[in-house]
Formats: C-alpha cells, sequence, structure tokens
C-alpha cells in the first residue's frame, strides 16, 4: 500500500490537470489549473485509488477532488489568492467510509431505547427493563434491542414470566425485546395479549411461535412471527422519528461512515430521508434498498415517478431488498441439512422459492438493484436461484431490460455451500458482507453448522480467491456502527480482546488494504457509486476522514482503537473532535 509517489504519478496528475475540462456524473466541470477551494498538504493520504496509492496532498474545489500528489506539486499547481491551505502535520488521510448494509432508523431507535448489547444475563435484561418501568406511563410500551442468548450462562431463550415480574404493573404495561440480530423478539403476557397472540395462535408462513409443553406462547416470537406483536406498537410521532434520525447520523459521522446502504426501508422513511435531502439536513450519502415486506412499496415507487424520482448526491433509491431465511443465532437461517446443535431444525425460509423468484423478477425488471437477505447455505442457493431465474427471464435477448449495471447482492452470504461459490461469479452476484458478524458468532458458530459446513462459513478469502465482489457492512444497529470494529474483525478474525490467538480460521482474514478496500472502493461499487465516491480520486465528491493514527501501520490490536479527528462529506466539515495539529 505505500506507493511512493514517483512520476508516473506526478504525469497522470499533470495529465489531468492539462484536460480543458473534467466531466463528472453530477455535472461538475473544472477548467485546467483553475485555483482550488482547500488544499491540505504534509499528509499521509491513502487513496484508494490504484493510479496513486499515496500522496502528500490534496486539492479540492466545489466540493469535490481536483488532484492528489506531492506537496509541490499541489501548491504550485492549485493555489490562488482565495485558496485555503492546511497543513495536516503528517496526519492521516482516508476516504470516508461507507457502509454497505445497515439499518439507519433502526440505529436511531437503538439510540433511543433500550441496548442490551453485552449484557450477560435475561435477569440483566430484566433489571434494566424494571428500571425503565418506573419512568414509563403504565400502558407505554418498553422497546430494547441487543440480546444474545448465546452470551448467557444458560444458553436458552427468555420466557415472558420472568419480563412478567418486572414491568410496573405488568397487565398493562407491554414489553417488546428485539434479538441481536433483528430475528427474534422476546415479549411480555401483556403485548401477547394484546396482539391476541395464544396456544391457538398458528404459526405464520417463515416464523415461529416458541412455546411451552402445553402449547403456550414461551415470549419469544422467530423470523415472520415478530410481526404479530411488533404491529401492534404504535408508530413514532414526527419528534420522535426525527430525533431518531438526528441521532443515528450524528453518531454515525463522530465513526467516520460517511455513507450508508440502509437495508428494508419502507415509504415513510424514504419521504423522510427525501425531505432532509431535499433541505440540506442529511450528511451522509444515503442509499436505500425498499422493503419488500412493505406491501405495494414498488407500485408506491412508481406512482412517485420510480427511483429518479429519489436521487441526489445524498440520497437516492437503488433497489430492493428480500429475504430468502432468518439468522443463524437464532436458529432461522435455512440449512440443506439439520442444525448440528438442533437436529429436528433446518431453519425458516422466509419467502418460498417460487414467490422469491417472482419478486426478483419484477425488481429487475423494473430496472432496479435486487439485493436477498440470505444467511444459511439453503437460503444462499434459493437467493442464487432467484436471481438466475430472474436474469434468466430479463436476459439480454428479450431486450426489455439494461442488465449490465444490475450488480445484484447477496446480504450476509454468511454460510455457503463451497459448491455455489462458483455461481457468485458466474451470475456476478456481490457478496454483502459484515466483518464483525463472524467474531460476534465464531463462539457457537459451529456449533449450529459442524465441522464441515464451518468452512464455507464466513468465508472470505475463498470468496476473494474466487473474485467475487465483497462489500462491507456491520447490520448496525445489530452490530456497532463504529467501522474499525469491523476493520479490526476483517484483518484480525478476533473479538477485541484479541481472542482466539491467531484469529478465527485465520486464513479466511483480509489484508488491511482489502479490508479497507471493502468500506470504501468496493461498497460503492456494489451500490453502483463508484465514479462519485469510494477513493480519492479527481472528479470525485470530497469524502474523507482525518485520522489520529495511521491505519496501515498501527498494530493489529489497536485497529478498533482508531479515532476520527474530522469527517468531510463533499469538502464540509460535519464532524470534527477537539484536536490540535501541533499536538
Amino acid at each position: 500500500m505505500h506507493v511512493p509517489i514517483c512520476r508516473s504519478h506526478r504525469i497522470w496528475l499533470l495529465a489531468w490537470a492539462l484536460a480543458i475540462c473534467v466531466a463528472t456524473p453530477m455535472g461538475f466541470t473544472a477548467k485546467a489549473q483553475e485555483p482550488a477551494d482547500q488544499i491540505m498538504t504534509n499528509g499521509v493520504i491513502y487513496t484508494m485509488d490504484p493510479e496513486v496509492a499515496r500522496a502528500e496532498a490534496m486539492a479540492i474545489a466545489v466540493g469535490r477532488i481536483v488532484a492528489v500528489g506531492t506537496a509541490d506539486e499541489i501548491v504550485a499547481g492549485f493555489r490562488g489568492p482565495e485558496t485555503v491551505v492546511e497543513d495536516l502535520g503528517g496526519r492521516v488521510v482516508v476516504p470516508g467510509l461507507i457502509d454497505a448494509h445497515a439499518h439507519m432508523i433502526g440505529l436511531g431507535l437503538a439510540l433511543r431505547t433500550l441496548d442490551f448489547r453485552g449484557t450477560s444475563s435475561a435477569e440483566e435484561i430484566a433489571e434494566m427493563v424494571h428500571a425503565t418501568s418506573g419512568t414509563r406511563a403504565a400502558d407505554e410500551w418498553i422497546l430494547g434491542r441487543g440480546w444474545d442468548q448465546n452470551d448467557w450462562p444458560v444458553q436458552e431463550f427468555p420466557t415472558r414470566e420472568l419480563l412478567d415480574t418486572v414491568a410496573r404493573d405488568h397487565l398493562n404495561q407491554p414489553v417488546y425485546l428485539t434479538r441481536v440480530d433483528g430475528h427474534a423478539a422476546w415479549v411480555n403476557t401483556r403485548a401477547l395479549e394484546l396482539a391476541g397472540v395464544s396456544a391457538e395462535t398458528p404459526d405464520p408462513d417463515g416464523g415461529k411461535i416458541l412455546r411451552d409443553n402445553d402449547g403456550e406462547p414461551t415470549g419469544v416470537l422467530v423470523d415472520n412471527a415478530m410481526v404479530l406483536v411488533g404491529g401492534e406498537i404504535p408508530k413514532p410521532d414526527d419528534v420522535e422519528y426525527a430525533a431518531r434520525l438526528e441521532a443515528a447520523q450524528t453518531h454515525l459521522l463522530s465513526v467516520g461512515v460517511t455513507g450508508v446502504h440502509t437495508m428494508g426501508d419502507g415509504r415513510e422513511n424514504v419521504e423522510t430521508y427525501h425531505a432532509w435531502a431535499r433541505a440540506g439536513k442529511l450528511k451522509p450519502r444515503i442509499v436505500v434498498y425498499l422493503d419488500s415486506d412493505d406491501e405495494g412499496i414498488l407500485d408506491w415507487l412508481d406512482e412517485r415517478g420510480g427511483s429518479a424520482a429519489f436521487a441526489g448526491p445524498h440520497f437516492r433509491v437503488a433497489g430492493v431488498k428480500l429475504y430468502a431465511d432468518g439468522a443463524l443465532g437464532s436458529r432461522g437461517a435455512a440449512l440443506l441439512a439439520p442444525y448440528s446443535d438442533d437436529p429436528d431444525n433446518e431453519g425458516l425460509l422466509v419467502t418460498p422459492p417460487d414467490a422469491l423468484a417472482a419478486e426478483m423478477t419484477r425488481v429487475v425488471g423494473l430496472g432496479l438493484q435486487p439485493t436477498v437477505h440470505a444467511i444459511g447455505d439453503r437460503g444462499n442457493r434459493v437467493a442464487l436461484a432467484a436471481i438466475k431465474a430472474a436474469f434468466d427471464v430479463h436476459s439480454p435477448d428479450h431486450g426489455d431490460v439494461d442488465l449490465t449495471w444490475k450488480r445484484p447482492r447477496i446480504e450476509h452470504a454468511q454460510v455457503v455451500a463451497l459448491d455455489d461459490i462458483d455461481r457468485f461469479v458466474e451470475l456476478g452476484v456481490i457478496a454483502s458482507i459484515q466483518p464483525t458478524h463472524a467474531t460476534s458468532d465464531m463462539y457457537w458458530a459451529e456449533d449450529r453448522v459442524g465441522p464441515d459446513r464451518i468452512e464455507g462459513a464466513y468465508a472470505w478469502r475463498k470468496l476473494r480467491r474466487a473474485e467475487v465482489h465483497i462489500a462491507c457492512g456491520s447490520d448496525f444497529p445489530v452490530e456497532s456502527a463504529n467501522p474499525f470494529y469491523g476493520l479490526y474483525a476483517a484483518v484480525t478474525r478476533q473479538d477485541r480482546e484479541g481472542w482466539p490467538e491467531g484469529g478465527w480460521y485465520p486464513e479466511e482474514r483480509m489484508t488491511r488494504e482489502e479490508a479497507l478496500a471493502c468500506f470504501t472502493r468496493d461498497a460503492a461499487y456494489a451500490a453502483g457509486m463508484e465514479t462519485e465516491v469510494g477513493s480519492l480520486s479527481p472528479g470525485k465528491w470530497a469524502d474523507y476522514l482525518l485520522l489520529d493514527r495511521d491505519f496501515m501501520l498501527v498494530p493489529e490490536d489497536d485497529i478498533w482503537r482508531v479515532e476520527v479527528l474530522r469527517t468531510v462529506v463533499g469538502g464540509e466539515i460535519v464532524y470534527e473532535a477537539p484536536w490540535s495539529a501541533g499536538q
């Protein structure tokens, strides 16, 4: 990665500068040698551009990068009387980090409700509910997220009885607590009563109501069964909704996330993002993948003018998120053979294969990018088959749809049959992965799938060796939104205490360069934005971070401790930590 700034790089820089103008996808043009608005010099700039991997200085005009190169070249070529020149004092600059799979409003909700990540028992969570209960009205819902029974001394699902004992008035106060992966909910008796869920309630398609020996609901709902109770939770008012979005974007900018691919958003979220973008209030670049479970959302999008109606530098609708299966932690991920630790269970297909193929075909036909949640090996195989079916219908021979940019995505691609890896390549499928899922799941993942199937689980090196395109994200609020946690997990495959020594299945680790690319250049590619963001290249938006230490050089143990001193989007400082360039 430490490529010297040599004569060939200077030629590349000057060739750009001598051009009459530079056209960009957003219509920006810059005359040759026109003075820059800003110049940053005396820095260590990792551009993630293969043409110039490392530079000392960068020039910016009208929110876009004009040039990168040596300090002397940039200052001599682009400094004018109004140019602001900043000496970085050797500090490190990287492109803004893009989270390729996340839940924007979900993060805002998590920041404003109970957060159970890091808790170690059901009783600890119950105490948190009890403490909150006394501050709420007797009929107000208590919401929280982040519990994980795999982290408890007794790794069993909790029951409603424990929650019944801690709410201030268990006869009236409903409780709904979402599991860390978002694929199960733990509720109390009052919540079940409000939803009319009883022993007579059948399991919905693609969902499961856990029951005791008498057939009564235990209080845990898996996948599509969550909607039975979740649908009763009152929607937030406009003030609370805005507070959630503000909390989410403030936090993201503080940890260096300048772009988010937010997954499974409904029409209300889309309208809110759009309004904020038009008002100049939306600071990260938000790419939406619509929720296929939001009934009628594709008709709604068509009525609103299609995806073109929601397109701009800070917000766009790119595609649709479909759903194949559930999650591994709650044993809802669909497997080709039973779970190794639950031999009567093969997981859940939340969408029947034929229906998934039909949905995929419609999405592609509307010119939208298809992406599908798939975690288990059967879920991934069904997702690949659906993509193939859609592309067969809309093949170039039909001439009705341009497939050249579609770049179908599978979200998570967590447990993949080794025979199916080549199918990702054949179909041009992007594997959208979350490195911290591996380090969260590694304590129990092999128990779930056994020693053979684990070879295709979280198998990043195998995917890379096959030349599968990989983009990285966090799945926040399932995991922390801090992308340096993901970079650390990708490079070490260890938890933040350094376990296990040498990394979990270390042969699947990424290099630092690969990991950073997956959160920048490759994530931009996954949303069709590689000409706009993802590297510090002339013509692209000036989205970048100033770091407190060198990501490429710090000891591996310290990667997750890297902090952001400044976050810039389109040349605008949107976050700055207290710091002094002289320190």
